[in-house]
C-alpha cells in the first residue's frame, strides 16, 4: 500500500509562481536541518569538567562545516541543576557554570555571522523550587503570587489531592509547611508545577520569550508544553492496565489525561505564536511526550496562529527501526490543510542512542551513515543531535558515577539519560578527549576516541564527511527539503520514498535490515548520492541495497 504525503499550502504556491519558485516562499525554518547542542557536555574552556558557552562559541565554525541551518540549545540557564538545567531558577539569565549573558549575546552574533540560527529551550511547564515566583508563592495563601502554581489542600485523611503520578517516581504531590497545602510537580519535586492556567503567569512566561527574542534568538523549542496545565478538578486519572513487566515507575501505571494535556493549551500557544510574530519569521517546536501524542502534535500546531511544529517521539524511544514503524510515523502527517509541520528526530539528551538501540555492534558503522540519511529523508525538519553526525554510540557510565535522577531512581529497569549525555569527543589523543582539562561531569567513554573528530575529519570515508555532504547535497534539493512524500515500497526492511518538488522527483531508498534487497522502479535513476554499498544492477531499473544501506537518485523518465 502507498501512503502520499503531500503539502496543498506548497502546490498552491508552485501553481501561482510556475515550477521551481515554491521554495521563495517557503519561511527560513522549513525543512531546516536542525543540530541540538547539550551544552554541559559540548566543550569546556574553563576548566570546570562542563561545557559551557563559550565553547558552543568555538566550535560553531565545525557546526557550521555540517552544513546545517540552525542549532537548539539545551537550557543554559541560572538553575541548581537537579534535573540540569530543566529546572530554571531564573528565566532571563545564564547560569554561571555555563558563563554570562555578554557570553549568551556572542554566542548569537557569531551564530548569525556563520550562518546560523539559534532555538532555544523555554520551559513553561515548571520551575525550580528556588525561584523567587514559587519562593513568594508558598510563603503564605495570600501573597500576589499564591496562586501562580498548582496548590491543593490534603484529603480528610491527610492523603495527597489526586491519585497522580510523578514521571520520576511517586506522587505527583509534595507537602509544604508553609501552607498546610500540598503543590504539584509531574517531575522531581524541586520543580513544582507552574499554573498556566493563571493569566498572571502566561503573561510573566511571556515576557520570557519577548527578553530573549529581544536578545535575538530564532525561535524556540516549548519542552514539555503538554504537562503545562491540568485539570482544574483535580480528578484522578485512570489506571493504564499495562503489564507489570512493562512498568519501570508508577507514572506508567495511569492514563494521563488529568495532569497534563488539557484543552485550554492551544489558546495558550496562541499568544506565543502571536508575539513570536512581531519578531517576523520565528521557529516554534513543541515538544509532546506520551504514548499516543499525535492528537495534541496536531493540535498545537493547526493553522497560522499556533505552533509551527511538533518535535516527533515514534522513533525516540523506539526499540527497534524497520520500514513500516517509519511509514506508519509518515502516515500520520499526510499534509492536510492546516496542518502542522512535523520535526523529527532519532537521538536526543533524553533517550539512548539510536545506533545502540537499533543495530549490533558489527553493523554500527555502516548503520551510522545509513540511518542519518533516512532521517534527512524524512518530510519536515531533522534534528541531528550532537555525536550523531560521528555516529557515537551510547556510554555505559557505571552505577557510581550516574547523575541522572530518573536513571538512579529507577536503576536498573532504564537506562536513563547519562549515556546519551556524555562529552563529546574532539581529539583522541588529548586528555579527556579535547573536551576539558580535567575530568568531566560525566566521565568520557575510552570507546568514543575512535569516533573522535580529529580521526574523522580527514577521512573521506567517515561517517562526519558522509553526513556533511548529504546534508550540503539535501540543502539544494527542494525535493527533500519541501516536497511530496510517498511511500512506495515498505516491507522486510526494504523502504522506498518518492519525494517530489516543484520541479523534481528523488527516490530516497534503504535497507533497514541485516541482509540483501532489490527493488525496481520505472524509468531512469541518476545516483545522488549512496550509502555502504547501494548500488544499480546491471539489469538497469533494479538497485541492490546492502544491508544497512541508503541511496538517494533523481528519478527520470
Amino acid at each position: 500500500m502507498s501512503t502520499l504525503i503531500s503539502d496543498e499550502s506548497l502546490v498552491a504556491d508552485v501553481d501561482e509562481a510556475g515550477p521551481g519558485k515554491a521554495l521563495a516562499t517557503e519561511p527560513w525554518w522549513k525543512g531546516a536541518v536542525i543540530y541540538q547542542i547539550y551544552p554541559r557536555s559540548f566543550l569546556d574552556t574553563t576548566g570546570s569538567g562542563i561545557g559551557d558557552l563559550d565553547g558552543i562559541i568555538r566550535k560553531l565554525d565545525y557546526v557550521a562545516s555540517l552544513g546545517v541551518d540552525a542549532i537548539w540549545i539545551s537550557p543554559f540557564f541560572t538553575s541548581p541543576m537537579k534535573d540540569y538545567g530543566y529546572d530554571v531558577a531564573d528565566y532571563c539569565d545564564v547560569d554561571p557554570a555555563f558563563g554570562s549573558l555578554r557570553d549568551f549575546d556572542r554566542l548569537i552574533e557569531r551564530a548569525h555571522e556563520v550562518g546560523l540560527k539559534v532555538v532555544i529551550d523555554q520551559v513553561y511547564s515548571h520551575t525550580s523550587d528556588v525561584h523567587p515566583w514559587f519562593i513568594e508563592s508558598r510563603s503564605s495563601r495570600t501573597n500576589a503570587k499564591a496562586d501562580w502554581y498548582v496548590w491543593a489542600d490534603a484529603q480528610s485523611a491527610g492523603s495527597p489531592p489526586s491519585n497522580w503520578q510523578s514521571v520520576f517516581g511517586g506522587p505527583a504531590w509534595s507537602w509544604d509547611a508553609r501552607r498546610q497545602q500540598y503543590y504539584m510537580h509531574n517531575f522531581l519535586r524541586e520543580q513544582p508545577q507552574l499554573n498556566v492556567h493563571n493569566p498572571d503567569v502566561q503573561n510573566a512566561l511571556l515576557g520570557v520569550a519577548k527578553f530573549w527574542l529581544d536578545r535575538g534568538v530564532d525561535g524556540f523549542r516549548l519542552d514539555a508544553i503538554n504537562f503545562s496545565m491540568h485539570d482544574r478538578a483535580l480528578t484522578d486519572n485512570p489506571p493504564s492496565n499495562i503489564p507489570m513487566s512493562e512498568v519501570t515507575r508508577p507514572f506508567d501505571m495511569q492514563q494521563h489525561v488529568n495532569n497534563q494535556s488539557q484543552p485550554e493549551i492551544p489558546a495558550f500557544l496562541e499568544r506565543i505564536r502571536a508575539l513570536m510574530d512581531e519578531y517576523g519569521v520565528k521557529y516554534t517546536v513543541a515538544e509532546v511526550g506520551g504514548p499516543h501524542p499525535i492528537g495534541e502534535m496536531k493540535a498545537f500546531t493547526e493553522g497560522n496562529g499556533r505552533l509551527n511544529s511538533a518535535y516527533s517521539f515514534d522513533f525516540l524511544y523506539a526499540e527497534d527501526i524497520d520500514s513500516g514503524r517509519v511509514t506508519d510515523s509518515l502516515s500520520q502527517w499526510p499534509g492536510l490543510k492546516n496542518e502542522g509541520w512535523p520535526s523529527w528526530a532519532f537521538s536526543n539528551h533524553d533517550t539512548p542512542r539510536a545506533i545502540s538501540r537499533w543495530t549490533e555492534p558489527k553493523h554500527r558503522d555502516q548503520a551510522a551513515k545509513a540511518l542519518n540519511m533516512l532521517l534527512l529523508s524524512l518530510r519536515g525538519n531533522p534534528f541531528i543531535y550532537q555525536g550523531e553526525e560521528l555516529g557515537l554510540p551510547q556510554s555505559e557510565v557505571p552505577f557510581e558515577r550516574l547523575l541522572d535522577p530518573e536513571a538512579i531512581a529507577n536503576w536498573p529497569r532504564t537506562l536513563g539519560r547519562d549515556g546519551a549525555r556524555t562529552p563529546i569527543s574532539w581529539e583522541a589523543e588529548a586528555p579527556y578527549h579535547g573536551f576539558s582539562s580535567v575530568d568531566p561531569w560525566l566521565p568520557v567513554d575510552p570507546e568514543h576516541g575512535a569516533y573522535a573528530v580529529s580521526r574523522q575529519d580527514g577521512d573521506p570515508a567517515s561517517c562526519l564527511n558522509a553526513t556533511r555532504a548529504l546534508v550540503g547535497l539535501r540543502r539544494n534539493l527542494d525535493a527533500l527539503k519541501t516536497g511530496a512524500l510517498k511511500v512506495l515500497q515498505s516491507d522486510q526492511g526494504l523502504l522506498v520514498l518518492e519525494r517530489v518538488g516543484a520541479d523534481d522527483a528523488l527516490i530516497c531508498a534503504f535497507n533497514l535490515s541485516g541482509g540483501p534487497r532489490t527493488f525496481e522502479f520505472k524509468g531512469t535513476l541518476d545516483i545522488l548520492a549512496r550509502e555502504n554499498g547501494a548500488a544499480m544492477a546491471e539489469a538497469k531499473q533494479t538497485v541492490e541495497l546492502l544491508p544497512w544501506s541508503g541511496l538517494w537518485g533523481r528519478l527520470r523518465d
